[in-house]
């Protein structure tokens, strides 16, 4: 069984898009980034942290453990955006939305996705990195963008695949992962998943 560590609309679709059938049982942990820590090692840490909790969640409910954690595989992500190696995360509110928006304006930044996969054998870790080329923008269409509420839920205050997508000429990279989830790299940590079981 697959479990999805997340509650983001936007993983669920993308997960669904390839093909799999998987449960949703979102995380609750911490994910405030320790002092000085790197952006990579602080998606992959809370990735693993998300799927590890879930796992000890739903192996300590079910009635026999020992058949569930056979077969039960955990996906956790957590997606950043950083600039000048600074973690950028989600707006605090209306005028933080703004001020990362600044920061972004006529820039490159990076788009990164920790992912875990936790199961009985262990968890498997890896993160994906995706350069963003914003256009310059005016304050007036900063303020026009927050105004609509779409950054306020997303790391670096922007959605891709919503109205920011006007402003980003170009990517390096995976497109999904700018979405919040590699799907590429996901699917090689699920098929590599898969054919260990096959070979129990």
């Amino acid at each position: 069984m697959l479990v999805l560590a997340s509650a983001s609309p936007r993983r669920r679709e993308l997960l669904a898009q390839v093909g799999y059938r998987f449960q949703v049982h979102p995380a609750h942990i911490p994910e405030d980034p320790l002092p000085g820590e790197d952006p990579i090692v602080y998606v992959t840490r809370l990735a693993r942290e998300k799927a590890e909790a879930v796992y000890r969640e739903l192996t300590a409910a079910h009635p026999k453990p020992e058949e569930n954690e056979q077969s039960l595989a955990v996906l956790g992500a957590d997606t950043t955006v950083t600039l000048d190696n600074a973690i950028l995360g989600k707006p605090e509110d209306a005028a933080d939305a703004a001020r990362i928006l600044r920061l972004l304006s006529g820039r490159t930044h990076r788009v990164i996705t920790g992912v875990a996969l936790v199961t009985a054998k262990g968890a498997q870790v890896a993160a994906e990195a995706t350069a963003v080329r914003f256009l310059a923008l005016s304050e007036a269409e900063i303020a026009a963008y927050v105004a609509t509420g779409e950054p306020m839920d997303k790391a670096g205050a922007y959605a891709i695949q919503g109205r920011a997508a006007r402003w980003i000429p170009r990517i390096e990279g995976c497109y999904f992962n700018v979405m919040g989830l590699p799907l590429a790299l996901v699917c090689s940590l699920l098929d590599s998943c898969a054919e260990k079981s096959d070979s129990r």
